[in-house]
């Protein structure tokens, strides 16, 4: 597992797009935190580094945000508001678990049993004025993402 501390949600937006380059087609990844704790803005920063222009909203309200770019797809799942995950068993979310796509899943706990694996795992946690990022790379895939993060950035490994 690896540490950062990111000082305010603008040093969160830039983590997430400078590992947004890393990303390919195929990958899970989880965001884990308290509410507030940055989730959104860290995957907002990911968008962005991934080329979308325009609004991103959190799917707090719509459960799902979907985002066409020219080489794949990306799926923001937000789950906070699920209260009972059988629910979501005819709903057709686990269609957008594909090979060409990417997938940020906010709340993974509340739907656990229903996802596949994560390539990442990532944790989210107020700390001081900052937030504590910890990563977890739970695939090979996941690793590879990883590495030109941790060989330029500071982590506090």
């Amino acid at each position: 597992m690896a540490q950062w501390y990111l000082t305010d949600p603008e040093a969160t937006a830039e983590w997430g797009m400078a590992l947004a380059p890393c990303l390919e087609a195929g990958l899970v990844l989880t965001f884990s935190g308290d509410l507030g704790a940055g989730k959104t803005a860290l995957i907002r920063g990911i968008l962005r580094g991934l080329g979308v222009t325009g609004t991103i909203r959190s799917p707090t309200y719509a459960l799902l945000e979907i985002y066409e770019l020219s080489r794949l797809y990306c799926y923001h799942f937000d789950f906070y508001r699920i209260n009972n995950p059988e629910s979501l068993e005819d709903s057709g979310f686990r269609e957008c678990f594909r090979s060409d796509s990417l997938c940020f899943v906010e709340w993974p706990e509340k739907v656990s049993a229903w996802l596949p694996p994560a390539d990442l795992a990532l944790t989210l946690e107020p700390v001081g004025t900052g937030r504590l990022l910890q990563v977890r790379q739970a695939s090979v895939r996941g690793m590879k993402c990883l590495e030109p993060l941790l060989a330029t950035s500071s982590s506090l490994r």
